[in-house]
């Protein structure tokens, strides 16, 4: 792949004028790819500032990149000047520790976490791996304690906590934020899933859209739209909404902790984890609107789009 020489002055300014640079799809506040959001997540722990370049907003610098360290993939990070690598690098030399030694931050704290996990979610557990071989049980939970389980290759650097006969392997951030926690099986009108609780987490509420209305003409809630941008402009968010995709969750979990929240997507689930991490965050009083807007459009306001 060959590189145009305007196109490698422009990487070669970008890497003299910041010491750190990730080229990535999307931003630091919205990342536009499960990599690149992978990636932010673990820079935003060790580091407060940092260059991003939103490359699917540039396509000279989305193929120049690959062109110019010969990596084929994005994200790519950059620091004083030189290739560190992909999002799976990233990660590696996170849980090594590598990535705190070359940022100069504090070594990362291996101390295994307590964990607890249910009977229910242990046999749930069993029977869902009961066919992988090779692989490991991982549970990353990011700063904002939005949580994932996948099942992936053992690192060497992982933290292994066993309960219940369960082997859970954690990053050091991860690890971190998961003492504590319980690990259940739960049926909601959700569905049925795997619920991590946290210490001193709040329980969560469900408020109908009558009790919504209500409380919004009270000025007594504050409503948080959770939907991504296709479901929004299938149906624009309510006017007393605020959007998360738009403000971003580190302004709105900025609020009070004790600020009544009121969550809503399309049908109600999406919502409930959003919710789940907005309790876990220690917010007293988090609500999830049952329904969603398509309850809403169905007993408050038909002229509110159904899709």
């Amino acid at each position: 792949m060959s590189l145009d020489t305007a196109t490698r002055a422009r990487i070669e300014t970008l890497l003299k004028d910041h010491r750190v640079v990730l080229f990535m799809k999307g931003t630091r506040q919205q990342p536009m790819c499960g990599f690149s959001a992978a990636a932010t997540n673990t820079l935003n722990e060790l580091l407060p500032d940092y260059h991003t370049v939103n490359v699917l907003e540039d396509p000279e610098i989305r193929e120049g990149i690959k062109a110019y360290g010969d990596w084929p993939t994005i994200p790519q990070l950059y620091v004083e000047g030189e290739l560190v690598g992909g999002a799976d690098i990233i990660r590696q030399m996170y849980g090594s520790g590598e990535l705190h030694q070359l940022f100069g931050a504090t070594p990362p704290d291996r101390t295994p976490p307590e964990i607890t996990i249910t009977d229910k979610a242990a046999e749930a557990i069993r029977q869902g791996t009961a066919s992988a071989q090779g692989v490991a049980l991982h549970l990353e939970i990011g700063p904002d304690h939005s949580a994932g389980f996948q099942l992936a290759p053992a690192g060497d650097h992982d933290i292994v906590v066993t309960s219940n006969g369960i082997e859970v392997h954690f990053d050091p951030g991860s690890a971190q934020r998961a003492k504590g926690i319980v690990i259940d099986w739960v049926s909601t009108v959700q569905g049925e899933g795997l619920s991590l609780k946290f210490p001193g987490a709040q329980t969560i509420g469900s408020i109908t859209v009558q009790e919504l209305k209500q409380r919004l003409a009270e000025g007594s809630i504050t409503l948080i739209d959770v939907r991504p941008a296709h479901g929004l402009a299938a149906a624009a968010a309510l006017p007393q909404a605020r959007v998360l995709e738009e403000e971003g969750y580190e302004a709105l979990a900025a609020l009070p902790k004790d600020t009544p929240l009121a969550f809503i997507c399309h049908h109600g689930i999406s919502s409930q984890g959003v919710a789940e991490r907005f309790a876990a965050h220690g917010f007293s009083q988090v609500h999830n609107v049952e329904g969603g807007m398509d309850a809403w459009s169905r007993e408050i306001d038909p002229t509110v789009p159904r899709y």
